[in-house]
């Protein structure tokens, strides 16, 4: 159960590091560097998240769906 609250904490993470990019992207003149720090902490989240899911699976935390065609 902790392992599945860590993967949706990490995914609301990635959206809020996606709306904060946009907002930067929407009221910055272009002098500061805020939106490129926004997309290095989206995609190191992004990273951590496959990551994680990867590592999850390959220890048997996490099951996959079964195919319905047998």
């Amino acid at each position: 159960m902790l392992l599945k609250i860590l993967i949706v904490v990490l995914m609301l993470a990635v959206i809020v590091s996606l709306f904060s990019g946009l907002f930067f992207l929407i009221r910055d003149d272009g002098g500061r560097r805020r939106v490129v720090n926004s997309l290095a902490v989206r995609v190191a989240l992004s990273v951590l998240l496959l990551a994680v899911i990867l590592l999850a699976l390959w220890q048997g935390g996490l099951d996959l769906n079964p195919t319905p065609y047998h």
